[in-house]
Formats: C-alpha cells, structure tokens, sequence
C-alpha cells in the first residue's frame, strides 16, 4: 500500500475526469479511490463488496485490492486488512484475504513478517467469495494489532514491532487501490464498474472505535477518468473503473 493521495472532494461533488495522476513508487504505479478521516482511533471497521477485477495481462506482477489501513500521524507505521487480488501473492486471480504492516516507513511482507495467526478457520491468503459482502476490521487491543474478518479475531501483529510506540491512529483510510509498471493500465478496480455507475463496487458501514469523533469519510480519486467515485456518505462511498482505454 502506497501514500493515497489527496485531494479531497465532496460527497455530492464528484470529480471530473482529469489528467492521469497515478503515483509510481515502489516499483508500480499506484492508483486509488479513497476515503479517509483523520483523527485519532484505536480501530476502525468497514464492511466492503468483494469483487475479482481483471488485472492487465500485459503489465504483470500488479494487484488490485480493497482494503482498510489504519496510520499513524506521519504515515510510517501501518496496519492493513482487505482483499486483494494478486496472482503474483496468491498463484490465482481469485480475491484473496491480506493483512500488511509497515513499520518507521519500512515495507513488510503479505500475511506474515511477525503476524501471529489465531483463528483455526480463517487465515490471511485464503481465498474470499466474490460478489459477497465482508466486515472488515483492525483494533489496538491489549498491547497488540488485532485483525477482525467477518467479526471473527483472525490474530494480530504484536505491538512489540513498533517497540511499544504505535498505539492508535491518526489516519484512518479505505479504499480501492491498482497497482501497475506503468501510470495507464487495462487492470480493473473493485468489479471493473465505475464507482459513478450503477451496480458497482462499495465500501460502506464505516465505524470508529477509541475515537471523540463521528465517522466522517472525505473521499477522493487520484485518477477520476480510469477510477472513480460515487453514492458517498460520512460513512459509505461506491468506487471502480476499467481503467486506461485498451
């Protein structure tokens, strides 16, 4: 998970479709379909429409994920949960559970690098159903980072990674993310519908935990003519696109 960028729009004034603003780090080039509140929680839940967006077969090695990922203020240290679908994490084009986990800025690894499985029946990496709808959930409990799939503790990263110093957010986000080698890709988000359009995918049922304020979702789009947003509430937003034209 990259940086999301801003540029906050109003949940009755979507963009227009702009010049592409994708961010290429790390490798890919990265855009999103976000919403985020800054404050300060010690956890947060979404509930989001699982989907299996097609990936560009010319730009291997992407992924196209929803997800919730819970910051500190400076943004370096992370705690992440979605579905992904990422054949180069996964072996298939399957959506596919994820946990992730950044730590003074510094990257980790998918579904593991310290994480500590606790449920006998779910587990990060096993494949979700398409086309149905999941909670998702991420809660700084006794000492630890715990992740929540379906309200079902899955397990949690130890607090002992950040030595004890990350203990709430300030950032908290969801979104639809695509990763690709280049800025314009075909690789779809959430089921390849435009977040504007009817019957595409959504994130919704935004809640906060530890936090004085109510949930307030400000969304945004880094490339509003390949992926954009729609229906948004405080708590709720529609996202997707097909991408680049093919």
């Amino acid at each position: 998970m990259a940086a999301v960028a801003a540029g906050v729009i109003s949940a009755t004034a979507l963009p227009a479709p702009a010049a592409q603003a994708a961010t290429c780090w790390y490798g890919s080039c990265f855009s999103y379909v976000a919403g985020s509140q800054t404050t300060t929680a010690t956890g947060a839940s979404v509930t989001m429409l699982q989907a299996t967006p097609t990936l560009d077969g010319a730009q291997p090695g992407g992924h196209s994920l929803q997800e919730l990922a819970l910051q500190n203020a400076d943004q370096t240290s992370t705690v992440e949960v979605g579905w992904t679908v990422d054949p180069g994490t996964n072996g298939d084009s399957k959506p596919h559970l994820f946990v992730y986990h950044w730590v003074d800025g510094q990257e980790s690894c998918y579904n593991g690098c310290g994480f500590v499985q606790v449920s006998t029946s779910v587990r990060p990496g096993m494949a979700v159903t398409s086309g149905v709808a999941a909670e998702y959930a991420v809660l700084y409990s006794g000492g630890n980072w715990w992740i929540y799939y379906n309200s079902q503790a899955v397990g949690y990263f130890p607090g002992s990674l950040w030595g004890g110093s990350y203990t709430s957010a300030q950032l908290v986000t969801a979104f639809g993310e695509v990763a690709a080698t280049d800025p314009t890709s075909c690789t779809q988000m959430g089921d390849g519908r435009f977040g504007s359009g009817s019957g595409s995918s959504w994130i919704a049922d935004f809640q906060l935990f530890g936090s004085a304020d109510a949930p307030s979702l400000s969304v945004s789009a880094t490339d509003p003519g390949e992926y954009d947003a729609g229906s948004a509430t405080a708590t709720s937003f529609q996202l997707g696109g097909p991408g680049g034209a093919c």
